[in-house]
């Protein structure tokens, strides 16, 4: 799509404009790109890429800025990695993930992530196992009871359920056994697929209950996905989103929600190595002014989760890959090691 010339340019100008936030204009880019061309074959060339739909000129200034468009086949085509990755992350170390500690290894890889980048730091957290160790059920009042699961690793869960007849403590305490006795150590899909044929050897009220045990349960863990943010407030910062409150008060609201936020590192989960959201291109986190910078993580070579930065289009995107890939490697490592 382009020739060789108006590929370097616009390289130049991403560049220039990533480094100082400021619209590039005709003679800063031909000192930025190093070519000897004049300053209308510039403009020329300039010109052709705002029609291609690359760069666009704010109405204040003469000179030009990235679109979505152009950051993309930047990042697609332009970027060069370049060193050891890992000197781009200066002081991580893998003692500061503290390996025996998972759930710490979450909540610092989040902060490390948003120290380094000075943006937002994003890490879901490895879902929970299926399988229950151990059921209990409390009676509360008259149809409404207190489902205590306990997972594998000691993780207790509580909920609420209601049923449509009551039962008495001991009744609970007979389901709660059975369940325990016959299925603990399943997962809970396949407890749930075989209550559905052996209920005609339990009496219909015990069954109906452990039926909605079971399905509270499986709820339970479903929703068991979290997201650890850290480093919103770098965000006010930013000047892309400083001078727009309205903005801002948009993706504070995107990271208290969190919702979209697992959507969208669940789809990066699937893909292997780095991904890179451009300008709201994700379908997931609609915000054009926003770029996300992602990377699954695993544990024991089976990936568990994903992590990522969260900032603005105009992020020096290599040393944000180099930034998640390098934390998404520490955190397999911590999390695999304290297995």
């Amino acid at each position: 799509m382009l020739d060789a010339r108006a590929r370097l340019l616009l390289k130049a100008l991403v560049e220039r404009y990533i480094a100082d936030g400021q619209p590039v204009g005709s003679r800063t880019l031909s000192k930025a790109s190093g070519l000897e061309l004049s300053p209308a074959t510039i403009r020329n060339v300039m010109s052709d890429l705002e029609e291609l739909g690359l760069i666009v000129s704010p109405h204040t200034s003469a000179g030009r800025i990235p679109t979505a468009r152009g950051y993309r086949l930047f990042v697609d085509t332009m970027l060069t990695l370049q060193g050891d990755p890992l000197s781009a992350a200066g002081h991580i170390n893998a003692p500061t993930l503290a390996p025996d500690q998972p759930q710490k290894v979450i909540s610092n890889a989040a902060h490390m992530l948003s120290s380094l980048s000075h943006f937002v730091g994003v890490v879901i957290a490895p879902r929970r196992t299926s399988v229950f160790r151990h059921i209990e059920f409390l009676r509360l009042s008259e149809k409404r009871f207190l489902v205590i699961i306990v997972s594998p690793d000691g993780d207790v869960q509580n909920r609420v359920i209601f049923t449509e007849a009551d039962h008495t403590q001991s009744q609970l305490v007979e389901a709660a056994n059975f369940l325990n006795s016959h299925y603990a150590g399943m997962a809970i899909e396949e407890v749930r697929e075989r209550l559905q044929h052996e209920v005609e050897a339990l009496r219909g009220e015990i069954a109906a209950l452990m039926q909605v045990a079971v399905q509270v349960s499986s709820e339970v863990i479903e929703s068991r996905d979290e997201v650890v943010v850290s480093g919103e407030r770098n965000l006010l910062a930013v000047s892309d989103f400083s001078s727009d409150m309205g903005n801002l008060r948009k993706l504070f609201d995107l990271f208290e929600q969190k919702a979209q936020l697992i959507r969208l590192l669940d789809v990066s989960s699937r893909a292997e190595g780095v991904r890179i959201y451009i300008g709201g291109e994700s379908q997931v986190i609609p915000y054009h002014e926003l770029s996300v910078v992602t990377a699954p993580y695993e544990v024991d070579g089976q990936v568990v989760g994903t992590l990522g930065v969260i900032g603005p289009m105009r992020m020096p995107y290599e040393r944000m890959i180099q930034i998640v890939d390098i934390t998404s490697r520490l955190v397999s490592s911590a999390l695999s090691y304290s297995k």
